[in-house]
């Protein structure tokens, strides 16, 4: 599990992301709880979730 500042400088870097980068930040995340998943998820946009799921496959 990230500690929270590191995953706050983690969830910035997701932030400021763009699209490609988010996608392969997230799928390549590791050590994250459900929440900090969650957390990047609610960064993520809703209209683009189509290429996170082809990404999770």
């Amino acid at each position: 599990m990230l500690e929270t500042t590191d995953f706050e400088q983690v969830k910035q870097e997701f932030s400021n992301a763009d699209l490609d980068r988010k996608v392969q930040m997230y799928v390549s995340a590791e050590g994250l709880t459900q929440e900090q998943y969650k957390d990047l998820l609610k960064l993520f946009p809703v209209d683009q979730l189509s290429l996170l799921e082809q990404a999770l496959q």
